[in-house]
């Protein structure tokens, strides 16, 4: 599929305006268990997903991502509230009806047929001239760089091959939404990491909103333009990647992508979006709060190990303790520290070529946090 430079200036334009193209309001999904009571598989859960957008519905298995995922997809219903496409009410109607397509877990292609029959088969269904199929195929060969495997079976091509298929094959009836629900779970580590970068480079070429649900951090990070983090049927925070692992509001959020050190303090004052916190060890700091958020008393300071550096005894630092331990993992090290007031934390910096570790275990050290490095969460 050829788009050239104006019309993808066109689609990013579109997604900084904003401009919705799924939205749930208020959606509950109830699920009748063996016991008396209902399952709450979604509890009032709003979000809107913008169009031209890589959308990422992250959690734990049982979250509730792929019972949205489903709802938007027309193969469920939902007990309470909307779903809206561009504004109109969708779900009463089937999934046939609904402009959107699914690329599931296993890609369910038929073995039996060629990679350009399979790809051409849902345009087959909704009845298109033979014509239009076979540019259409020609054009999602390309898009997915699988012109001279057009001929081949299913069956006779690798995982990462018969993925790409699936998702051509799902792209090829231009759907205006695209829902993943973790294409790349059978894939090996290495694969993933090539099908992370080609999924990307697919939706941006292609201008679709693609919805994506995964339960890896990594994942979600390194191809989303924003991420919803979703635990027990609800979503917690939604925000941009970096919003998301640097801005963390929740404790589950911050707890469950990445490493993380937690501080307990007590709040001594409010300035703007900043509150100074004193530690169990005396030391105050200066943490970001969550929006809308003023707390007092005491609350939960997040540090990302990495937003905090080592420093020698006498320098200045925000924070001092004694290292317990030190782990060396090739690109970076990790110090464990225990602060003066008994906090356990992970300091994480980079190995430079040729330099040594510099701390060592039962070294009294101090602790400089970066800028803006610590965040005070709501629970």
């Amino acid at each position: 599929m050829a788009i050239n430079a104006g019309e993808q200036a066109g689609r990013r334009s579109i997604l900084a305006s904003g401009r919705t193209a799924i939205e749930a309001k208020g959606v509950t999904k109830l699920f009748q268990g063996a016991g008396q009571d209902p399952v709450r598989a979604l509890d009032d859960v709003s979000v809107a997903i913008r169009e031209n957008e890589f959308f990422t519905l992250l959690g734990p298995s049982g979250c509730g991502k792929t019972t949205l995922l489903r709802l938007i997809a027309g193969f469920d219903f939902p007990t309470e509230g909307e779903i809206l496409l561009h504004g109109e009410d969708i779900a009463p109607l089937p999934p046939f009806k609904r402009p959107v397509n699914t690329v599931f877990q296993s890609y369910a292609l038929f073995p039996h047929m060629t990679v350009a029959q399979n790809i051409g088969f849902g345009l087959e269904m909704l009845g298109k001239p033979r014509a239009e199929i076979n540019a259409r195929v020609a054009e999602m060969l390309a898009l997915v760089r699988m012109e001279e495997l057009g001929k081949r079976r299913t069956s006779q091509i690798s995982g990462g091959q018969q993925q790409r298929v699936a998702l051509a094959r799902a792209l090829a009836p231009a759907p205006r939404v695209l829902l993943l629900d973790e294409p790349l779970s059978a894939l090996d580590a290495k694969l993933r990491k090539d099908m992370q970068i080609e999924l990307k480079r697919l939706q941006h070429e292609t201008g679709i909103t693609f919805i994506f649900v995964t339960h890896d951090q990594e994942e979600a990070l390194t191809m989303s333009d924003r991420i919803a983090v979703m635990s027990k049927g609800r979503i917690l925070q939604v925000g941009t990647p970096r919003d998301i692992y640097d801005r963390p509001s929740q404790r589950f959020v911050a707890d469950f992508i990445g490493e993380t050190n937690f501080l307990e303090g007590e709040v001594t004052g409010i300035t703007g979006r900043e509150a100074q916190v004193r530690l169990a060890g005396g030391a105050v700091i200066t943490a970001g709060l969550p929006e809308g958020f003023s707390p007092s008393g005491r609350v939960t300071v997040v540090v990302r190990p990495e937003h905090a550096d080592l420093a020698k005894p006498g320098a200045t630092a925000d924070l001092s303790g004694k290292i317990e331990n030190v782990v060396y993992f090739g690109t970076d090290t990790h110090y464990h520290v225990r602060l003066d007031g008994g906090h356990a934390f992970t300091v994480r910096q980079q190995n430079a070529r040729g330099g040594g570790m510099g701390f060592s275990e039962g070294e009294a050290v101090g602790i400089a946090l970066e800028p803006h490095a610590a965040q005070v969460l709501r629970d």
